[in-house]
């Protein structure tokens, strides 16, 4: 099963929702998924979905899902990587309205860069990173919780290493 989490802030990640519903519908996806979608306003017709869930209901999805499609937000892919699952990272995006700037893309590179997690930053490659991580072609390394706080320092070293505003 996929369980895709968009978040429950204030923005919206139609974007996302949209391209995984043509997945569904021109047949590049098949895996059952359900659907966290927040505050977006678009309301997949080929797979299963609620606007927000309870605690319990998310961490079920998660400890139910083989592979976790998520924003870069940091709880949400930790908490897929604590439970080893197989994570894909799309960045909201501030062109599309979808955050308040860039920052997430940053986050999916290090999450990707450091072997955690797959980074789609196009969308149109998004059939073929679930593809390899549901075949096995790619395989990420596994989050080893050492010092709980280790990812975050990666991350924001990362950041700071590229982030030129």
């Amino acid at each position: 099963m996929i369980f895709t989490v968009v978040g429950s802030r204030q923005y919206p990640f139609d974007r996302l929702l949209k391209k995984l519903d043509e997945l569904y519908a021109d047949g590049s996806l098949r895996e059952p998924m359900f659907a966290q979608t927040g505050k977006s306003a678009y309301c997949p017709r080929n797979y299963g979905w609620k606007g927000y869930l309870s605690q319990e209901e998310f961490g079920e999805m998660i400890r139910q899902a083989d592979l976790i499609i998520s924003h870069a937000a940091s709880g949400t892919v930790m908490q897929a990587l604590r439970e080893r699952k197989k994570v894909i990272v799309v960045p909201r995006l501030e062109r599309y309205g979808e955050h308040v700037n860039d920052h997430q893309v940053q986050a999916a590179r290090a999450y990707h860069e450091n072997g955690y997690a797959l980074a789609v930053c196009d969308l149109d490659t998004l059939a073929g990173a679930v593809a390899s991580l549901l075949d096995g072609e790619v395989t990420l390394r596994p989050w080893i919780n050492d010092d709980p706080l280790s990812i975050v320092k990666r991350i924001d070293r990362f950041i700071q290493e590229t982030w030129k505003g």
